[in-house]
């Protein structure tokens, strides 16, 4: 996996690339601590760019949204496509058009 991110008005975007499994997990972190120094109000996950999830990124895309909410900082995950869009949809992640 590989993500870069970018200031917005509002906060940050993050994209992220590639296939998202436990071997990430690192990485995950450093997307973390991205969440956790937002200094804006709303964060953009854009997943248009990934290929494969399993189900560990899934529980790493929680602690994504467990450091949002902790920081009151809105997430959204948007652009899932594929086999990534449908494993979102199963674990009942809200996903923006």
């Amino acid at each position: 996996m590989k993500f870069s991110a970018q200031e917005t008005a509002t906060g940050k975007q993050i994209v992220l690339s590639g296939r998202i499994t436990f071997a990430d997990f690192d990485s995950i972190k450093s997307v973390i601590a991205l969440v956790q120094e937002c200094g804006g109000h709303r964060i953009e996950l854009d997943l248009s760019a990934v290929e494969f999830i399993d189900s560990s990124a899934l529980g790493m895309f929680m602690l994504i949204r467990d450091a949002a909410v902790s920081k009151n900082i809105g997430l959204t995950f948007k652009s899932a496509k594929g086999q990534v869009k449908r494993i979102m949809n199963l674990a009942s992640f809200q996903m923006a058009a």
